[in-house]
């Protein structure tokens, strides 16, 4: 058995909820290694969808053990709220369930501060959730975070809230012309948090250690995508952790070396949610009939996507990051019908400083450029494919796929040279084609 990372390639919302649920069957435990619950992860089974935003998709199968890392940021009501509602569809949380005690916290200060920084940005808004997830990062790295741990320690925490609020309510008192939040009150209400979630506050680093130590296969599981990593993506339209395949071992304190491959999710497509650049976005009725036919409503804020066809330079820049051993392609079916599907081959970029192209031409980058505002510049460069017209839904074999599909899969696997082992064809978890099993290592039928 391997140990195996689960990172979306693009801006998110690859359908990585769906892929990590599927390998769960072959693994022992699943576990976070950063964000927050900005994230939304949609699994759907049989009859029933579930839409998880801090809990690791493994909670949906019996006898897994499920980690949220000291890389995440926790916000205590909506984790709780998540568990509530898990038990309430007879979903088991108890001795599977461990939370980092490094994990750090987000208090009601950060939504606030979160919601008045996104305001003052005017045009240049980001399109943050507003849910105290960046500002709790902020806090983490100016070392005045407040960890999970710390909510065990009633005295400990509460002067730690003093501290924080006599220089925040400063702030939100002078410049924003907010009422004062109140010492007293926020540390109740996280009290009785602490109540409820202490008996799963623990060391998840020596957790997930011992078993990897005791030859159990550990399935990490990363929120967002590689273009909205704070580092690699396209900043500062980004998020505030490290999405990529790297934030496992800060995240949840496990060694590179205990890392057997990592799987990148791959869109058919590409969606964006948010402000920031998008080369191959569709503002056209092509645009509309993806966001219709893929359901490209956010799981965590119901905000519509920007769709637009797949983009092989941005890939390509995932996957030199990443390393991907292996891609799962999500939302085939969706793609059904289109005559003609475009794939974004390379950029033009008219570069004013005329450092990389002739004065008034405009030169070829198949390069993921590392400023925004270079990305926003760029048109893509598209090559055409065959669409097909048979209905790939549900489809569990390669060879029922349609020529076109089949030579649409080829064409993607080639220009990125990595193999393709998964092909999600639905929504459901059973409507999808598995060629090779990551965690198992072991080939599966054609």
């Amino acid at each position: 058995m391997a140990n195996i990372v689960v990172v979306g390639a693009q801006w998110g919302d690859e359908g990585k909820g769906k892929i990590v649920d599927l390998l769960t069957e072959s693994a022992d435990a699943v576990a976070r290694f950063q964000g927050g619950h900005n994230a939304g992860h949609t699994v759907k089974i049989k009859n029933r969808e579930f839409i998880l935003h801090l809990i690791p998709s493994g909670i949906l199968h019996k006898g897994k053990t499920c980690i949220i890392g000291n890389g995440v940021v926790i916000d205590p009501k909506a984790l709780i709220e998540e568990m509530k509602g898990l038990k309430k569809e007879k979903i088991s949380i108890g001795k599977n369930f461990y939370i980092s005690g490094r994990a750090h916290v987000i208090m009601p200060y950060h939504n606030v501060l979160d919601g008045k920084h996104e305001q003052a940005k005017g045009k240049k808004m980001i399109g943050t959730t507003g849910r105290g997830i960046g500002p709790a990062y902020v806090d983490k790295m100016s070392r005045a975070g407040i960890r999970m741990a710390d909510l065990l320690d009633g005295r400990g925490f509460k002067e730690k809230l003093k501290a924080n609020l006599s220089e925040i309510n400063f702030l939100l008192e002078k410049k924003y012309n907010e009422r004062k939040i109140s010492v007293q009150k926020v540390y109740n209400e996280y009290m009785g948090y602490a109540e409820y979630l202490s008996p799963f506050i623990t060391d998840t680093v020596v957790k997930a250690n011992n078993l990897i130590e005791k030859g159990k296969s550990i399935l990490f599981e990363g929120a967002q995508g590689t273009l909205l990593d704070i580092d690699y993506g396209t900043y500062p339209f980004v998020t505030s952790s490290s999405a990529c395949a790297g934030g496992v071992c800060t995240g949840l304190g496990v060694s590179p070396k205990n890392i057997d491959g990592v799987l990148g999710i791959v869109k058919a497509y590409t969606t964006r949610v948010g402000s920031g650049p998008f080369p191959t976005e569709l503002l056209d009725t092509m645009g509309e009939e993806l966001r219709l036919k893929g359901g490209e409503y956010g799981a965590t804020t119901g905000r519509a996507r920007r769709c637009g066809w797949l983009d092989t330079v941005a890939l390509k820049h995932a996957i030199r990051i990443n390393g991907f051993s292996g891609i799962a392609l999500t939302k085939l079916d969706v793609l059904d019908g289109i005559d003609k599907i475009k794939v974004c081959v390379a950029y033009k970029y008219k570069d004013p400083t005329n450092s990389r192209s002739k004065k008034g031409q405009a030169c070829r980058l198949t390069d993921f450029p590392q400023q925004a505002g270079v990305v926003e510049e760029c048109e893509p460069v598209y090559i055409e494919l065959d669409g097909w017209k048979k209905s790939t839904k549900g489809i569990t074999r390669l060879k029922d796929l349609p020529k076109e599909a089949r030579a649409y899969i080829n064409y993607i696997s080639e220009t990125l040279n990595v193999n393709i082992d998964i092909i999600s064809t639905g929504q459901k978890r059973d409507e999808v084609i598995i060629l090779k099993d990551p965690i198992k290592k072991t080939k599966k039928h054609k």
